[in-house]
């Protein structure tokens, strides 16, 4: 099949262009490995003048009512929507995701931008009773200033969307360093934004160097917060950077999610759940589960279930509709998952399912289910970040969570049970900023979302995410 992909330019002053070197990066459809269009790669030049567009763009942000900003959010919204098929096949090209999957994607797009929207319209300041006549004290909240925004390219649009929706609806402007490998699928959204009545400036969107551009725009004066989503290791070396400067920030960091089933959970619903949870983004998720940790009486229905369900997964192109798994973002991935998989079986785990033969044409890998893996291990140990699963077997709930926490790592879990005092036992021991419980994940944009320990700081959903691109200003004021 053939499809149309555009160049990606960049997005400085509500202007798309070239980037004043020339200079330009490959990208690559991850089905086939093919170069299917390229992105332009900034400078420092670009980035000195994104900062100033920045700047001019949030002192006219700002300076609207709140009325006005929500009425834009909204109308942005209804382009996502109207668009949502176009930006969804250009998602899949880049990305490889299933098609299905990346209108999904574009249609939680378009939600959350609608719940921030509205959520403009509830920035509440307070009036404080004062120990004294003739005294008014207020609290205002008001934007932080210019925002940089750092994203992955396993959601392209989302992890875009859950940032820049909420620091418009704050009153910020928002300079984004999007992913390479995914392009087209941000920029289009950007496009529909500017098309909604954002005013030139208040968008910036830049590719190139990730250290060359994270050091320039953190570093820079004019930006006021940072924001990023990624690996646990180029988390902490950011905020480190923000810290320096003084820069406050939001760190969405990587994971490694337990799932625990216990003795009394409903297995037919864990088990689809959990098996659509894995081939979800071919595991590329950093809500992913992927240590399951199984009650010892219900282990063989599940494992049963588990594998007659990802047995019947079709892995393919994620533009032929057939396909219910698309590839991995690049052959490091494939390396990275063989890698993982050849190492728990050296230590002693048993694999269930899953080829390790290399798939060719495109950057696959089978989905892969692991028995009796040790801690050890490295998938025990570090975020496969791809369609493979690690079982294990306990017998009292204390050991479940024991092992759930054991890691640094404390962003998303799950649990299935039919107990009450299980479910409060979860909910009460589990060491993870989101919990989902006898359910898959719903990133739902009235809902925290963000983790704990080493998966980072700060919420990117509900009425929370406003708060880190807010200041408060307390005021008293003596009337004479």
């Amino acid at each position: 099949m053939t499809h149309a992909y555009p160049d990606t330019a960049l997005l400085i002053g509500g202007q798309w262009r070239e980037a004043r070197s020339g200079r330009r990066i490959a990208v690559r459809n991850p089905a086939n490995g093919e170069v299917i269009g390229h992105v332009a790669h900034a400078g420092i030049a670009d980035l000195d003048e994104a900062i100033r567009w920045a700047e001019q763009g949030y002192r006219t942000w700002r300076a609207m009512c709140a009325h006005e900003r929500q009425a834009i959010l909204r109308g942005a919204a209804d382009l996502l929507r109207a668009r949502a098929s176009d930006i969804a096949r250009l998602l899949t090209l880049e990305q490889g995701k299933p098609l299905r999957e990346a209108e999904v994607e574009l249609e939680a797009a378009a939600t959350i931008t609608e719940w921030f929207a509205d959520e403009a319209m509830r920035r509440y300041g307070r009036i404080v009773p004062p120990r004294k006549p003739g005294v008014v004290q207020q609290v205002l909240v008001e934007p932080v200033g210019p925002v940089a925004a750092f994203t992955p390219w396993n959601f392209p649009v989302n992890q875009v969307v859950r940032k820049l929706a909420a620091a418009l609806a704050a009153g910020c402007s928002f300079l984004c360093k999007a992913p390479e490998e995914t392009p087209a699928s941000p920029a289009a959204m950007f496009q529909a934004f500017l098309d909604a009545g954002v005013p030139a400036g208040v968008l910036g969107l830049v590719y190139g160097d990730p250290a060359e551009i994270s050091g320039h725009l953190i570093a820079s004066e004019a930006i006021r917060k940072v924001t990023f989503t990624g690996s646990t290791q180029v988390g902490k070396h950011l905020a480190a950077l923000a810290g320096r400067h003084m820069k406050r920030s939001t760190m969405e960091l990587g994971g490694h999610a337990p799932v625990i089933v216990a003795e009394d959970a409903d297995i037919g619903l864990a088990v689809q759940a959990m098996a659509a949870a894995k081939l979800r983004n071919a595991g590329q998720v950093c809500i992913s589960p992927t240590r399951f940790l199984v009650h010892r009486d219900v282990k063989a229905e599940f494992v049963k279930g588990l594998l007659d369900h990802l047995g019947t997964a079709r892995v393919g192109d994620g533009m032929d509709p057939a396909t219910t798994m698309g590839p991995l973002a690049n052959e490091r991935r494939v390396a990275a998952m063989h890698q993982m998989v050849n190492d728990a079986q050296a230590k002693g785990a048993e694999l269930l399912l899953g080829s390790q033969e290399p798939a060719s044409g495109g950057y696959f890998h089978a989905p892969t289910v692991l028995d009796d893996v040790p801690l050890a291990s490295d998938i025990m140990i570090h975020e496969p970040f791809g369609p493979v699963i690690a079982l294990r077997t306990f017998e009292r709930l204390d050991d479940a969570l024991a092992e759930a926490n054991r890691l640094p790592f404390g962003l998303a879990a799950y649990g299935f049970t039919r107990s009450l005092k299980t479910m409060h036992a979860l909910t009460q021991g589990l060491e993870a900023g989101l919990i989902w419980l006898n359910q898959p994940a719903l990133a739902l944009p009235e809902m925290p979302f963000g983790g704990v320990k080493d998966s980072g700081y700060g919420s990117e959903g509900g009425p929370e995410a406003l708060d880190a691109y807010s200041v408060v200003k307390s005021v008293s004021a003596a009337m004479l």
